[in-house]
């Protein structure tokens, strides 16, 4: 049997970079399930680390993808109540690829009131905001999420507001995210409105910053010493210079909180992510056949975009 993967040898723009091999599988190691996928999609997360942005960290020939779900074809006797079953393949080979083989203690199970698109979402947004509320919690404050239109900040968003945020302003590029922010609760602000961007900051007491460069450098001279400024990407492609000691500034990496992280802690993760998604699941999605790769990260790339592009393996 043979598998498909969008596999990249060196680093570049993933367009180009990436390219589809298809290779003999080898047998599914002790420890392990193999996973044929279902969905994945198509996120910045997977994307800035083909471009070279973590070269230090990456060992080439690498493959694609960090997250999706599948059905488990191949088990253990230990993990065979697993053959059949919906989980998501996590923290082992990429997931841009037609079988995926994962860590069995690592391997989640779907639940089964929660469909395919919603699972192939359901750890790197949603984990690295329940993550991000947990350390530096929004309770009884003003609270600023930069890149307002995307899933990530969209669950930081809602999830901040549930938790006790005082109120909670959206910093948004395109004018397609401001009415549906304001419908969800959050306050609009358009990146371009500087003065509203510094009268929020004056009075915030939390921001989760996506974005970086600029809109970084000038919330950050507008915030009182007393905030907490979380900074988790750098959308803008630019970093951010610190001109002075206060607010403090807290660098945010799932990576760096996964290795305290029991198996059985794990699981029970996303117990409680299971039971977010149900009440605030993310936004509509739109398909592409594993084939058609390239214009799925063309998509992604759409000023504007509302749906979350997935690759179908199906």
């Amino acid at each position: 049997m043979n598998n498909t993967a969008l596999r990249y040898r060196a680093f570049g723009d993933p367009s180009t970079t990436l390219c589809a091999e298809t290779t003999p599988l080898l047998p599914c190691a002790p420890g392990m399930l193999r996973v044929k996928m279902l969905l994945a999609p198509v996120n910045a997360s997977d994307l800035i680390p083909i471009s070279g942005a973590y070269s230090h960290r990456i060992t080439l020939p690498a493959i694609a993808g960090y997250e999706g779900v599948g059905v488990v074809c191949e088990t253990t006797p230990e993990t065979a109540h697993l053959q059949g079953k919906r989980v998501l393949p996590l923290r082992g080979q990429g997931t841009w690829q037609q079988y995926v083989d994962c860590p069995a203690e690592l391997a989640v199970p779907v639940p089964d009131d929660i469909d395919d698109a919603l699972a192939a979402r359901a750890y790197i947004n949603p984990l690295a905001a329940q993550m991000m509320l947990t350390h530096y919690p929004p309770q009884g404050q003003h609270v600023i999420v930069t890149a307002a239109g995307s899933e990530c900040a969209g669950y930081l968003a809602q999830w901040a507001r549930q938790r006790g945020a005082k109120s909670v302003s959206g910093i948004y590029r395109s004018a397609v995210h401001a009415s549906r922010l304001a419908a969800s609760g959050v306050i609009p602000l358009p990146e371009t409105d500087s003065a509203a961007i510094r009268q929020a900051a004056a009075k915030a007491g939390v921001v989760y910053d996506a974005t970086g460069g600029e809109l970084a450098e000038q919330l950050l001279q507008a915030l009182l010493t007393h905030a907490q400024f979380i900074s988790y990407g750098l959308l803008s492609g630019q970093p951010f210079g610190i001109q002075r000691r206060l607010p403090v500034v807290h660098w945010f990496h799932i990576r760096n909180h996964l290795d305290s992280l029991s198996a059985s802690a794990w699981q029970q993760t996303f117990s409680d992510i299971w039971a977010r998604l149900r009440k605030n699941p993310p936004a509509d999605v739109t398909l592409f056949p594993f084939a058609d790769w390239q214009q799925a990260i063309a998509f992604y790339h759409q000023p504007g975009r509302i749906t979350k592009p997935l690759l179908s393996m199906r």
